[in-house]
């Protein structure tokens, strides 16, 4: 089971669009996916056209009344795409968690459960480094971090690598970076040829080679609760281009994931020499 958080301090960069169209990417592609609202905003929920009743247990519940994770996780409509909603509750789980043993590992213990289970998990996570999205970090194997093509949210990713550096170093985590994901890309606007420059020249090849688009069907779909895939691509003959640039990010990911298995794989081996 791979688990990968979409994750970035700055918000308004794309991070629920890219946590729902990647992972109804990946189910689309016969994966049995699992995507963990972290946002307390609920936003990936909400896109996903997923409203729970009053009193209904959520992520929250799991992560402050120890409820299991199969408990909560609900299907979409998409097949294999099931999703453990965020709620209410979700707002305050910060402070309950500040005085939790090993608060930083919760999640980590939560997801262990259902390891089998689902092929990925992806976290969607809110747009600040309070302890819901350290225990998102805590529990993953890959981070995704998108980038808007402006200048404000590449002033913060020095500080969000700084900090998931010391959370890998001081917690001994295993999170690596997968990925920076330049989103809402017009080549149009000198912005963002300059930006893309700058974190290209600063970052290299963990820049993913294709970017997103601006478009605005990924503003339009979770109005209609549907995904991307659902929203532009369904009865197309011509496949839209949201549907394209996730496409391109799903076969990155992926055999960015298997190139770092293989090297894994490869030092492991060597180690038993």
């Amino acid at each position: 089971m791979s688990i990968v958080c979409i994750a970035n301090q700055k918000g308004g960069v794309g991070k629920t669009t890219t946590a729902v169209s990647l992972a109804a990417g990946l189910a689309r592609r016969g994966r049995r996916v699992l995507l963990l609202d972290l946002d307390i905003q609920g936003s990936a929920s909400a896109a996903l056209g997923i409203t729970l009743p009053e009193g209904a247990p959520s992520v929250a519940d799991v992560l402050v009344a120890d409820r299991p994770l199969e408990d909560v996780i609900v299907p979409t409509s998409t097949d294999n795409l099931f999703i453990a909603p965020a709620g209410e509750l979700l707002a305050t789980v910060d402070l309950q968690l500040a005085s939790a043993m090993a608060r930083e590992f919760v999640l980590d213990r939560a997801l262990r459960t259902v390891k089998g289970g689902y092929d990925d998990v992806i976290v969607d996570t809110a747009p600040y480094l309070g302890l819901l999205t350290i225990n998102a970090l805590a529990a993953s194997d890959y981070v995704v971090v998108p980038v808007s093509c402006e200048y404000l949210p590449i002033l913060g990713l020095k500080l969000f690598a700084e900090t998931l550096g010391k959370i890998r170093s001081r917690l001994g985590v295993r999170a690596q970076v997968l990925g920076y994901l330049l989103t809402m890309y017009d080549r149009r606007e000198r912005i963002t040829v300059e930006v893309e420059q700058i974190l290209r020249r600063t970052f290299g090849d963990q820049i993913f080679s294709a970017p997103i688009r601006v478009n605005t069907r990924h503003k339009a779909a979770p109005s209609h609760r549907q995904t991307i895939y659902q929203f532009e691509g369904e009865g197309l003959k011509k496949q839209g281009k949201g549907v394209a640039d996730y496409e391109k990010l799903v076969d990155e990911v992926l055999s960015r994931q298997a190139a770092h298995a293989g090297i894994a794989s490869s030092v492991l081996a060597s180690a038993e020499m």
